[in-house]
């Protein structure tokens, strides 16, 4: 694959996944929808886009995957739109972000991975970052809020090590997120009662299944295929980044000096972390 193609693809999907934040955040401030059903309709939405492009390349049996793996997905989804709900597109990719590779990298040393010294203080510088951006005070993200996305993260980090060995992703991630309909089902109808449908709502949810996460999904394994693990790593700096900026420009969000500075400890330890010498 020319190098170009691989540049613009793994520019597009870091967008999408940037854009799963803003269209969430836009959603839940800009619109009555509640959290339940924009999951819902997301994970529906994704489900949907999924299997037309298996059916498209002759598969007509997309149910790959697992059911643990789609209750992973599933708690990631729910989490993040119930978060969503009160912190800022930046704040909440950057929380999200942290957790997903934290918990990766966690999982490494658990199974005897050795870091380097450099390795470590990065690590450190990381965590250090994480736990400033959410102490009390006067510009900190509401505490609770902050834990949903960082329980998000860490679904999300589960979800991605059950899936580094799928033959197929995009089998694999379609046959989850049709798995996964009935765990959004069961949530939506726990909440009917606080339940509010907004068309414009719908719209957004929508468009973050159907485009940002499902196409956003088959372009990001399209260009795995051809760069390196570290490449992949490294280049998902840019998301928490990505989403700040358009929750500035989209939604007057402010930058705080504690986000700017949270952001420069977390995205630079991990940096450290995920890098080459």
């Amino acid at each position: 694959m020319p190098r170009m193609r691989i540049a613009l693809l793994t520019i597009v999907a870091m967008f999408a996944f940037a854009g799963n934040s803003l269209l969430c955040r836009i959603a839940l401030k800009g619109t009555s929808i509640d959290p339940a059903t924009f999951t819902s309709v997301r994970i529906v939405s994704a489900a949907i886009v999924l299997w037309i492009i298996l059916r498209s390349r002759g598969q007509s049996q997309p149910f790959a995957g697992t059911w643990l793996s789609a209750f992973a997905l599933f708690t990631y989804a729910a989490a993040f739109s119930f978060a969503y709900v009160s912190l800022a597109a930046g704040t909440g990719a950057l929380l999200l972000f942290g957790a997903v590779q934290a918990t990766m990298i966690g999982y490494a040393l658990w199974h005897g991975e050795r870091l380097r010294m450099l390795q470590w203080t990065g690590l450190a510088c990381a965590l250090a970052g994480l736990v400033a951006l959410v102490l009390p005070g006067v510009s900190a993200p509401p505490l609770l809020a902050s834990l949903l996305m960082l329980y998000a993260g860490i679904a999300w980090g589960a979800y991605s090590l059950r899936g580094k060995r799928a033959a197929d992703p995009t089998a694999t991630t379609a046959g989850n997120f049709i798995r996964a309909i009935p765990f959004a089902a069961a949530i939506s109808i726990a909440m009917f009662a606080r339940a509010s449908i907004d068309r414009t709502g719908l719209l957004f949810a929508a468009i973050s299944g159907a485009l940002t996460s499902g196409v956003g999904y088959v372009i990001w394994y399209a260009a795995l295929k051809e760069i390196k693990a570290t490449t992949a790593a490294t280049v998902q700096l840019s998301v928490p980044l990505i989403a700040a900026i358009g929750g500035i420009v989209l939604l007057g969000e402010p930058l705080t000096t504690r986000l700017a500075l949270s952001a420069a400890a977390i995205l630079g330890g991990i940096a450290l972390v995920i890098g080459r010498r």
